[in-house]
C-alpha cells in the first residue's frame, strides 16, 4: 500500500495563491498518474491537474493558466501552485495515484477562497 499524505490548504481571498503539498510513502517512481482532484459541497470530485506518461501535464480547463502541477523525485512528493484563485476554486483536495493497479488518495486538503 501507499500512503498520500497531503498540506497547505487554507483560507485564501479571491485572487490570493495557495501551494498545495503531497508526501507519498512510496518512491513516486512507483505510482503513475500523480495528480490532485477536487469535490466541492454537493459535487462529484474532479481532476484538477495529473502529471501522466512522459513527465506530460493535464489540466481541467478551469484551471488552465492559473494552476501548475509539479513534482520533486528526490523527496518523492508532488505540489500543486493556484494562483488568481477564485470563489469557485473552493474544495477538498485530494492527492492521487495509481500504485500496483490501484488507485489511492490522501485524506484532502480543504480550500476555501473567498469573495
Amino acid at each position: 500500500q501507499v500512503q498520500l499524505v497531503e498540506s497547505g490548504g487554507g483560507l485564501v481571498q479571491a485572487g490570493g495563491s495557495l501551494k498545495l503539498s503531497c508526501a507519498a510513502s512510496v518512491t513516486i517512481f512507483s505510482i503513475n498518474n500523480m495528480g490532485w482532484y477536487r469535490q466541492a459541497p454537493g459535487k462529484q470530485r474532479e481532476l484538477v491537474a495529473q502529471i501522466i506518461g512522459g513527465g506530460r501535464t493535464n489540466y481541467a480547463d478551469s484551471v488552465k493558466g492559473r494552476f501548475t502541477i509539479s513534482r520533486d523525485n528526490a523527496k518523492n512528493m508532488i505540489f500543486l501552485q493556484m494562483n488568481s484563485l477564485k470563489p469557485e476554486d473552493t474544495g477538498v483536495y485530494y492527492c492521487n495515484g495509481l500504485y500496483r493497479g490501484s488507485s489511492y488518495s490522501g485524506q484532502g486538503t480543504q480550500v476555501t477562497v473567498s469573495s
